[in-house]
Order: C-alpha cells, then structure tokens, then sequence
C-alpha cells in the first residue's frame, strides 16, 4: 500500500502529470513487494512553497508512505528516480526537492486494516 503525495510550486498540466504517474508507477517498483497496483498518488500543484529564504524558484515536497518497512538503500535509489523524473518533467532542480519517507504499520482499505 504505497502513497506518494507530491507538491509543486510550478503549473502541472495534465498531460505531464500523466506522464510522471507513469513514471512513479514504475519507481515505486524499486521497494520490494510494491507495485502500482496498489500505488495511489496525489498531485498538488501551484503551492506556495519557499526554499532557502526564497519562493521564486521551483521546488517540491514529495512524501512517500508505505506499509511496512524497506531497506534504506531502497529509499536512496528511490529518491534518486524520483529527483530525476521531477528534473525531467518539471524542469525543478535536485537540490530543491525533499522527499519524505514513512512506514506505517497500519494501513486501512476496503472497510478494514491490513
């Protein structure tokens, strides 16, 4: 049960929205045992987001939540994946992105808890 909830403070037209869901429904492959399957994301645009003192830059804030626990050099090589298709879809620069992670041990769905 993975959650990725993205904030940006740039315009995300659908067209590139799509193409990063693509893109996160692949990364998230990276944790083992998640898949998009059961990928659910959310997608913020146009926040106000100010980074280092300033909010003329793009930036985001990415927080990916999972059931469960994985390997921090999973979450390294996921940070890196999602740094870069931000990077190639947004245009936002690595060093403006944070990314958070969560485990969480219990997750809800369909009227009960896993």
């Amino acid at each position: 049960m993975p959650c990725i909830q993205t904030k940006v403070n740039v315009k995300l037209p659908q067209e590139t929205e799509r193409s990063i869901k693509a893109k996160l429904g692949e990364a998230i492959a990276l944790i083992p045992g998640k898949s998009e399957n059961w990928l659910m994301l959310t997608f913020e645009d146009q926040c106000r987001i100010w980074f280092r003192g300033e909010d003329s830059a793009p930036a985001a804030f990415v927080e990916v939540k999972i059931y469960g626990k994985a390997p921090g050099a999973v979450y390294d090589k996921l940070t890196a994946r999602i740094t870069e298709i931000l990077g190639e879809e947004l245009g936002i620069a690595a060093d403006h992105i944070y990314v958070k992670y969560e485990e969480v041990a219990h997750w809800g769905w369909n009227g009960s808890n896993f």
